[in-house]
């Protein structure tokens, strides 16, 4: 008989935690669509205790959402529960997640408490969160570092405080899955009520065994996996929602077990994570790579004509990657747009759609053809970046072997446009030069990155920043076919990451 796995998602929580891929409330709200389109069991939208940016995101995504669950991340104390529950009460099905530490290491250096002061506040935070919502889960923080007969005290000390769900975390990536499955096993022996709720796991990737951790607890009986889109997280990053599942989805004879997840909406909900975030997915990326279905080598093309499942596990086409891409041009009509639109994920009111159908026509005349990667790119800027603190509305740039670089910006700065100009080496560091003057930032260039977004010489270019300000770390990202307008909208984008940064300060990041 095949057993349900429940997934868990924490791309807007923990994923968030990446360096420099914080996201605005209307990114958030959007991501959060798209999970629950992508068929997520568990939506952990936040750490509503974090800050007000946080609060606002999280309660806005709980009374958007219909049929998935919605989490608030709380610290097992009063305080952070009640936030918690003020920003997930109006959802359809709220969900409190409540954690504290388990491992020696964290009780004496990070808590400073003993066992019995953990064992006490695990079952006083169960309790009071209880009295709010009959779904609870309580995460034992560093679980895979501590002594086992007190984690299954712990657990059976937070089901009996009325818990549905406990969690047990690699949180520094230590485990290895023969250790790990073993350790699940353990848990699943020697808690008496363990069979009263449902055991979950969540691995970090620090060694690269986040997924092999998180499939070796699920065949060891853990039933619910908390996972993130492309892997991304604090460090090396969160156990990859989509290598989780397809793993269960292609080897059923293995892992006889489902989940409820719509792959075809994997890899749109992939390019999304990406768009918004601005980390951009390692070519050789499991699953949602850009080269996880190309076949180069010679035998390889030679199978592949002759029997695709020679080199290939699974259908490009199982994950929401069609070969067979729709191509629109100047002359398409507002009703395809919206069409195609609709199919990659985007379902957008007549207003955004009209905001996206000038920009496309805009495109359209410079390509001959836009495919999907472009129209991504017009909804992110155009839609999810709508209302941000500075925009690129003018660039001119003079360049050459013989003349000083030199940037003309017009920039619209809380929404008046204002000029300004700035010599550089080259023509993007006199844009940057002239920007930062505009904006009166000072920030610091980490990291600058060009890419293509399609094939061809007339191919979109996007680059991807990364700044830092003040100890705030922020991605930037744009995307045009002049590279150095693409360069021009990145630094924009990522200085209004920046200031989103500085108007929602984090009070601490919570990491399981």
């Amino acid at each position: 008989m095949t057993e349900r796995v429940k997934i868990f998602d924490t791309t807007l929580r923990d994923g968030e935690q990446s360096p420099g891929a914080s996201m605005n409330t209307g990114e958030k709200l959007r991501l959060a669509t798209q999970l629950e389109r992508l068929g997520v069991d568990i939506i952990e939208a936040g750490f509503p205790a974090a800050s007000e940016g946080d609060f606002e995101a999280v309660s806005k995504i709980a009374g958007k959402l219909e049929r998935t669950e919605v989490a608030g991340l709380a610290r097992a104390n009063k305080s952070d529960i009640d936030k918690a529950w003020g920003a997930i009460q109006h959802a359809a099905k709220p969900r409190i997640h409540t954690f504290i530490a388990t491992s020696d290491i964290h009780l004496e250096y990070k808590l400073r408490m003993d066992r019995d002061a953990v064992l006490r506040a695990t079952i006083e935070a169960v309790q009071y969160a209880r009295t709010l919502t009959d779904n609870v889960e309580f995460s034992a923080e560093d679980g895979s570092r501590s002594d086992r007969d007190y984690l299954c005290k712990v657990f059976g000390a937070a089901i009996e405080a009325g818990a549905t769900t406990v969690n047990l975390p690699d949180t520094v990536g230590y485990a290895i899955p023969e250790e790990f499955a073993d350790l699940v096993a353990y848990v699943m022996q020697h808690t008496p009520n363990i069979h009263q709720a449902t055991l979950s796991v969540h691995c970090h990737n620090d060694l690269g065994l986040a997924t092999a951790n998180t499939i070796a607890a699920i065949n060891a009986g853990a039933r619910q996996a908390e996972v993130t889109i492309n892997g991304i997280g604090e460090r090396a990053g969160n156990t990859s929602l989509e290598e989780v599942v397809m793993a269960l989805h292609t080897r059923p004879n293995y892992l006889p077990m489902e989940t409820g997840i719509l792959t075809e909406h994997i890899y749109p909900t992939s390019r999304l994570v990406s768009m918004i975030t601005g980390i951009m997915v390692q070519p050789n990326k499991a699953i949602v790579g850009a080269n996880a279905f190309a076949h180069e080598a010679g035998i390889h093309q030679d199978g592949m004509l002759k029997n695709p499942m020679t080199y290939e596990i699974m259908r490009p086409e199982t994950i929401g990657l069609s070969a067979n891409k729709l191509v629109l041009g100047k002359h398409s009509g507002r009703h395809a747009l919206r069409e195609h639109l609709s199919e990659m994920g985007y379902d957008l009111s007549d207003e955004e759609l009209q905001i996206v159908f000038t920009k496309f026509k805009e495109l359209a005349d410079k390509k001959k053809s836009v495919v999907d990667e472009d129209l991504e790119a017009i909804v992110t800027e155009g839609i999810l970046r709508s209302s941000e603190v500075f925009e690129l509305e003018y660039l001119h740039v003079s360049a050459g072997t013989t003349v000083m670089p030199m940037a003309s910006v017009q920039l619209a700065i809380h929404g008046r446009s204002q000029k300004g100009a700035g010599y550089g080496n080259g023509p993007i560091d006199a844009v940057y030069e002239a920007i930062a003057k505009m904006t009166g930032t000072d920030s610091e260039l980490l990291r600058f990155s060009i890419s293509a977004l399609t094939g061809g010489t007339d191919a979109q270019g996007e680059v991807t920043v990364r700044l830092k300000e003040n100890g705030l770390v922020a991605l930037g990202r744009g995307s045009d076919p002049d590279i150095i307008t693409a360069s021009a909208k990145a630094y924009v984008n990522g200085l209004n990451r920046l200031e989103y940064l500085k108007a929602n300060p984090v009070t601490t990041r919570q990491g399981l």
